[in-house]
């Protein structure tokens, strides 16, 4: 009778049907999400994406950054993302109310509108009104798109509040969202431009301009919030990015960008 050397086989056959197991599993699906972000969260969402993918090393997170209102839109179209986070928290709202969400509507914090100038000349800034751009050697403005910008229509609110939307509006620039306005005064294009708090305290833009704030009074707030979107119904990492917002890492970098956050005084 001949023998079968069975241990000799043993350790092979079992990685090969280790390997065949793992080829025949479905990928994932929480291995890689995807974030469409407003555009006022360029910087403190980056670093929450950093500290978040630090706990969680096999995660995947894409961010894309665009206006609000674009989001929202594309979203109703069917656009692959998995988290939505808005200025204006309307847009994740309408978003629920039409079954295209996952979850409630959550606030991450309320945002504030400033006007920026590339200058290092923060005295000079800080002595500014909004009035002030009324002046005829003012020639070109910087803010976002009031048609689908948050930050463009709070903007337009504070002009015309403060009296001088009539007389600025020829020497509008329009930029797709608020990060563009930015940049426009960056690279000249403008002289001052009207920009998110959470842009201007970036380490970007703070070393190459100087700020001063835009009374709340004279815009409505931009209160703000995501939304995990019915595509990433069945995606665990989405939860935890979710859930990882309301952690303190991501509330006290939300916090250092100038976003008042939920729960908290103004």
């Amino acid at each position: 009778m001949v023998r079968i050397p069975t241990n000799k086989w043993i350790a092979p056959l079992a990685l090969v049907l280790f390997l065949v197991v793992q080829l025949t599993l479905p990928a994932r699906a929480e291995e890689k999400i995807t974030l469409a972000a407003a555009a006022d969260l360029k910087y403190a969402l980056d670093e929450v994406v950093v500290l978040f993918i630090r706990e969680n090393p096999d995660a995947r997170v894409e961010t894309v950054y665009g206006s609000s209102g674009r989001f929202h839109a594309q979203i109703r179209q069917g656009a692959p993302y998995d988290l939505y986070f808005s200025a204006d928290i309307a847009y994740p709202r309408a978003l629920v109310e039409a079954g295209l969400a996952a979850s409630e509507v959550q606030p991450y914090g309320i945002g504030r509108i400033v006007l920026w100038g590339a200058t290092r000349d923060a005295a000079k800034m800080t002595l500014m009104a909004l009035a002030d751009l009324a002046d005829p050697a003012i020639t070109r403005i910087a803010m976002a798109n009031p048609r689908h910008a948050p930050y463009g229509q709070r903007a337009e609110e504070a002009l015309r509040s403060a009296g001088i939307w009539e007389r600025v509006k020829p020497r509008l620039v329009f930029g797709e969202n608020v990060a563009q306005s930015a940049q426009f005064v960056q690279t000249g294009n403008a002289q001052f431009g009207i920009i998110a708090l959470s842009l201007a305290l970036s380490p970007e833009l703070s070393e190459h301009g100087s700020y001063v704030l835009i009374p709340e009074t004279l815009h409505r707030p931009l209160e703000q919030g995501f939304i995990i979107t019915r595509r990433a119904a069945g995606k665990p990492l989405a939860q935890r990015f979710a859930r990882f917002m309301k952690g303190t890492d991501a509330r006290a970098t939300m916090t250092r960008y100038g976003f008042v956050l939920p729960g908290e005084a103004k």
